[in-house]
């Protein structure tokens, strides 16, 4: 209304003047010149009021910026990130491709693995160490996974692999026909610990040739978790890994006497730093769980990647009631019937959900089975990255920040327990 009014005593002021200056023939001269004058003032005008757009005030979101939130402050850490007091914690779900982690005692990825098949590739990065836990579903994961790993290990050089079990979900990057096709011809690797098997496959020959070849021609030290446990042959049950981290080579009784469900021969580790401990169990089952409860004390963890891919199986109640976890994370094709056509069982299974539900609501998934083209995938949250400075931490999705409780697809197929 003022920008009106303004106008208004502009128009009233130049047409007393041009009827003043009308009056005389000099002012005649001046009287286009005038005219002009009003119509430039009354189109300022206008324009002033309808259509000048008020200053951008919403800031523009770049892709690498947080664009979904789901955050919780405990302990007044007050949302802030980089919040070190070991009384605070911060988690954040938000969505970019490629976090940043030099700044990070440690960092977690779950990969996916490229195709609609389930499988694990979990790597770690401290500040000394890269670490790679199993490597893809199919030979054809490999180019994912070493795509994504070019942004984080720069030298080459992974100071400790392990492979859980010999399944090909798990191997199948370490078994190319040819050694240089394999991760193994990717990278070196110091240490490679893996677990007794009573797999004959024809990927596991391969990948026991690649292994061969790599231990006497490449420098590789190679353990299995037994020799860990008992700490002979120079292998150790733990180990420093940096950014003050320990990793430990837990034990069951199939490292022992192998089972016969490959599941349970997976080797199982913790890193842990003080209070901050994450647990990695492979494919472990039910019954593999129980001896890994009664031959280790296991703390409550602030990160445990689902057991056996969110299996019906496995993340037994008897488990997550002893580790509580904080965040889980699920690395499979949700939905896909690759090994069941039974919904509720298909990963990540409603008895997963059950078992794991009362403990958190902060559950990932990587992977999402497109079911408008058979033999198809999406990203679920996709590559997820756990990140944690002191008692600091924050989770990294490259896809999609929903945790699975809230997803379309959770809504479709799963239940809370009541």
């Amino acid at each position: 209304m003022a920008n009106k009014r303004t106008t208004r005593k502009i128009q009233k002021s130049v047409t007393r003047a041009t009827k003043t200056l009308a009056k005389s023939h000099s002012g005649r001269v001046t009287l286009v010149f005038i005219a002009l004058l009003l119509v430039v003032a009354i189109a300022f005008g206008a324009w002033w009021f309808y259509f000048r757009k008020p200053e951008q005030t919403t800031p523009v979101i770049s892709p690498d910026a947080v664009i979904d939130n789901n955050t919780h402050d405990n302990n007044n850490a007050n949302d802030d990130p980089q919040n070190n007091d070991d009384e605070d914690e911060y988690s954040c779900a938000y969505i970019q491709a490629y976090p940043a982690v030099s700044d990070q005692d440690i960092s977690i990825h779950f990969l996916e693995v490229g195709n609609h098949y389930t499988g694990d590739c979990v790597y770690i990065k401290t500040e000394t160490c890269d670490i790679l836990i199993d490597c893809g579903s199919r030979l054809n994961s490999l180019p994912t996974i070493t795509d994504y790993l070019s942004h984080y290990v720069t030298d080459g050089v992974f100071e400790y692999v392990i492979l859980t079990h010999a399944h090909q979900d798990h191997i199948a990057g370490f078994a190319a026909a040819q050694y240089n096709n394999s991760f193994f011809g990717a990278y070196s690797v110091e240490v490679f610990i893996d677990s007794a098997t009573l797999v004959t496959t024809a990927v596991y020959n391969r990948y026991v040739t690649n292994l061969e070849k790599a231990v006497t021609e490449h420098g590789t030290t190679h353990y299995t978790a037994l020799q860990c446990i008992n700490e002979t042959d120079g292998a150790q049950t733990t180990y420093a890994v940096g950014g003050g981290y320990t990793m430990t080579i837990l034990d069951t009784e199939y490292y022992e006497t192998p089972s016969s469900s490959e599941n349970n021969n997976s080797v199982c580790c913790l890193f842990s730093n003080g209070t901050r401990n994450y647990l990695l169990t492979g494919d472990l089952e039910q019954e593999g769980e129980e001896s890994l409860i009664e031959r280790n004390t296991l703390p409550h963890v602030d990160l445990f990647k689902a057991g056996h891919h969110g299996s019906y199986t496995a993340s037994s109640a008897a488990l997550m009631a002893v580790i509580q976890p904080k965040t889980v994370v699920v690395c499979c094709c949700a939905g896909d019937d690759e090994y069941t056509s039974d919904n509720a069982k298909q990963f990540p299974s409603q008895q997963f959900v059950n078992n794991v539900a009362p403990y958190t609501s902060e559950i990932y998934v990587t992977t999402l089975n497109d079911e408008s083209v058979e033999g198809k995938h999406v990203s679920f949250n996709g590559n997820v990255v756990y990140m944690s400075k002191g008692s600091v931490y924050k989770v990294a999705c490259s896809a999609s920040a929903t945790k699975l409780q809230d997803s379309e697809w959770f809504h479709e197929n799963r239940v809370l327990p009541t």
